[in-house]
């Protein structure tokens, strides 16, 4: 027996389960939820990150108190940057938890 051959009479099948079909998605390219903006205070060319004012830090850390990934603030690698020295700052001198508080 081939496997070109057709037979329904095999057991175990061996055939491939697809979630889904290639005409739904030509490209192979699957989204999962939308990008989130960054916020506007954010969006100025000239706007830096301070490790002293731990407001404005805090909404680029997660309930858990990890650093939002750049793929969803939606900041530029320069900006995740700055972002993450500034965090890390902030965390040294106690100004933001390292984890999550309870």
């Amino acid at each position: 027996m081939s496997y070109d051959d057709d037979d329904d009479d095999d057991v175990g099948g061996g055939g491939v389960v697809r979630k889904a079909s290639r005409a739904d998605d030509p490209l192979g390219i699957r989204r999962r939820g939308g990008r989130k903006r960054p916020p506007s205070f954010v969006l100025a060319t000239d706007f830096e990150f301070d490790y002293r004012d731990p407001q404005t830090l805090k909404h680029f850390i997660t309930e858990r108190g990890k650093i939002v990934p750049r793929r969803i603030s939606g900041l530029t690698a320069k900006q995740q940057r700055a972002l993450t020295r500034a965090i890390k700052r902030a965390r040294m001198i106690a100004l933001l938890p390292y984890t999550a508080v309870k």
